[in-house]
């Protein structure tokens, strides 16, 4: 069973569309987006930046938001680890990890338990 490779639409078919172009993106300078927030772009990118006290600059808003948070919360140690791209809180019940700020603040302040009012 053989089948004929149908010919192209002419341009003066109805049914004829040209195709949308494709989107320009421009080339990649290295081997890391510049200005992305993809992990593995972040931590490329941190590896040729200089610390600064420590820590490297890519990671500047998480150790700040780390620090804001240990401020508020001075019976615990709170830090953002920038090997394991996550916070860290260290208590009195062992070490806990967590990948966004959100999910520390459920660790510093979990669901209240329920309370039944009656009377």
């Amino acid at each position: 069973m053989t089948h004929p490779i149908p010919d192209p639409r002419p341009s003066s078919d109805p049914l004829y569309r040209v195709p949308p172009p494709l989107p320009r993106r421009r080339p990649l300078v290295g081997p890391y987006c510049p200005r992305c927030e993809h992990p593995s772009c972040r931590r490329l990118r941190a590896e040729r930046l200089p610390r600064l006290g420590g820590h490297r600059a890519e990671f500047a808003r998480e150790h700040a938001r780390a620090a804001d948070l240990q401020r508020y919360n001075p019976h615990l140690l709170i830090w953002f680890g920038e090997a394991t791209l996550s916070y860290w809180v260290a208590s009195s019940t062992g070490l806990s990890e967590a990948p966004e700020p959100g999910d520390v603040l459920l660790l510093l302040d979990p669901a209240p338990d329920l309370v039944t009012f009656g009377g």
